[in-house]
């Protein structure tokens, strides 16, 4: 009987089978947003067992299993480890169609060697297959890293972290790069109950008394400094829309002043001071040759039942439905006409806003650079075959796909990195269809060489990360 995650899955011609095996399988991986937890790959300490690898912290098993009507203790409650992998098996058969099933699949597979489909029937099997080989120094997080050929991962990270354990990477010989991202949302959410508590908290890091807006911008370029000297080369944004309107320096002063005195603020005013903040941070990203991401579109924390119980990213965020294009163009325009536009990849979680985000990328070009502005891959509840195809559409039309940094995991699991084998395969599928309906010249070598560039080459012109870390410090 045929494995289902064969060599050809997902490859429906010769010459899709052609593409990927030849041109896109063998090409390291540039993971440049994820949210994998860098003390854990500083410490490489091995794990116990699956569930703590695989399901914890996972929010797209937790849906489908809530889906299915599991009790909460067998999700993120009190049941044993154990439990909760035999609830997780028992789900599995009924997420079919579900990006889950072949991301499952492909996990069990590539990493250990299992090509069992995971049922009721099967799961005390595979649970004691997989919990042997995990206690082995193979399956530690830099050893899984490896594995992999992951050529560089950038964390998710907040401004005031102290990127201890980058630095100590760094410097271990570790021939993964593990660079950290900045992630300034504290910095933006003016709104949030704890924002003067954050700031309070930026001032006493960096020793500056933070007044006004100019004080603030230079307590957050000390904290932009510090991360380029740890490898940082992107920022990162998650945003419900861009924010793109018009203020003024004695504007944001005053929303700034009442909000660290502990005052409400108008919805324009926290408008106003977002379209303020993210333009500055977006000047200080052109001085670094930083890549910004925005991550724009979804809502979050829906169920508040959940939330309280749980915390966020607990899995009850969706699909938003809010305008996008008229304030993302009014942010990026803006910092455009003050030669301030960084290099940027606009991500949307909302398909009806795909071909607004790829005409988007187009209007901003920058002489030497392979689109400067990029309509990003497929992202959280896109990220399945229909929605990267979608994606890969629309960029070829709208864009040039050429030219795009392709996939990333997004993910918070070490196991996760198959998402880019995903990628490929059906990256190579819809191209290998076009060679075969017609719609693309026999030229497998040129059509080979766009491959590697989307698979890798592209990333790592685009992003620039240092070729050797320094010694930093821990």
């Amino acid at each position: 009987m045929r494995k289902f995650i064969h060599d050809d899955f997902l490859l429906e011609t010769d010459y899709a089978k052609e593409l990927y095996h030849n041109y896109a399988k063998d090409q390291p991986i540039i993971d440049f947003h994820c949210h994998l937890p860098v003390n854990e790959i500083a410490a490489n300490n091995s794990f116990a067992n699956m569930v703590q690898i695989w399901i914890e912290g996972d929010h797209y098993k937790w849906r489908a299993m809530r889906a299915l009507g599991i009790e909460e203790k067998y999700i993120t409650g009190n049941a044993t480890d154990e439990q909760k992998f035999l609830k997780w098996a028992e789900t599995v058969p009924y997420s079919l169609r579900n990006p889950l099933y072949h991301w499952t699949h492909m996990e069990l597979s590539r990493y250990f060697g299992v090509d069992k489909i995971l049922s009721p029937k099967t799961a005390a099997e595979i649970y004691g297959i997989c919990n042997e080989k995990l206690a082995s120094p193979d399956f530690s997080p830099q050893n899984l890293l490896h594995r992999m050929d992951v050529e560089v991962v950038c964390t998710t990270d907040d401004p005031l972290d102290n990127l201890s354990d980058h630095a100590k990477l760094g410097i271990s010989g570790f021939p993964t790069k593990v660079l950290p991202t900045f992630r300034p949302d504290a910095l933006i959410d003016i709104e949030k109950h704890d924002f003067s508590d954050y700031l309070k908290r930026l001032s006493q890091l960096t020793d500056i008394a933070i007044t006004d807006f100019e004080s603030l911008k230079v307590a957050i370029g000390q904290r932009i400094d510090f991360f380029h000297a740890h490898g940082c080369r992107l920022s990162d944004h998650g945003l419900s829309h861009a924010f793109g309107g018009a203020f003024t320096p004695d504007q944001i002063d005053g929303i700034l002043k009442l909000r660290l005195e502990g005052k409400s603020i108008t919805v324009k005013e926290v408008a106003q001071y977002k379209s303020a903040i993210m333009h500055a941070l977006g000047e200080f990203y052109t001085k670094k040759n930083w890549v910004m991401q925005l991550h724009l579109g979804p809502i979050r924390d829906t169920n508040q039942a959940v939330l309280s119980k749980i915390g966020i990213n607990a899995g009850v965020d969706s699909i938003g439905d809010y305008q996008q294009a008229e304030q993302l163009a009014g942010f990026l325009n803006q910092l455009n006409n003050g030669d301030s536009l960084p290099k940027t990849i606009l991500y949307n979680s909302n398909p009806s806003d795909n071909e607004v985000f790829a005409t988007m990328a187009g209007n901003f070009t920058g002489e030497g650079i392979k689109s400067k502005v990029q309509f990003g891959a497929a992202w959280w509840f896109l990220d399945q075959k229909d929605g990267i195809e979608d994606q890969l559409n629309v960029l070829s039309n709208m864009g040039l796909l050429s030219c795009s940094v392709g996939m990333l995991t997004d993910s918070r699991s070490f196991l996760s990195f198959p998402r880019h084998e995903y990628y490929r395969r059906v990256l190579c599928n819809m191209l290998g269809n076009d060679l075969k309906s017609g719609l693309l010249p026999h030229d497998m070598e040129w059509i080979g060489q766009i491959v590697k560039d989307i698979t890798y080459n592209n990333a790592k012109a685009f992003f620039q990360f240092p070729r050797v870390m320094k010694n930093v410090g821990v």
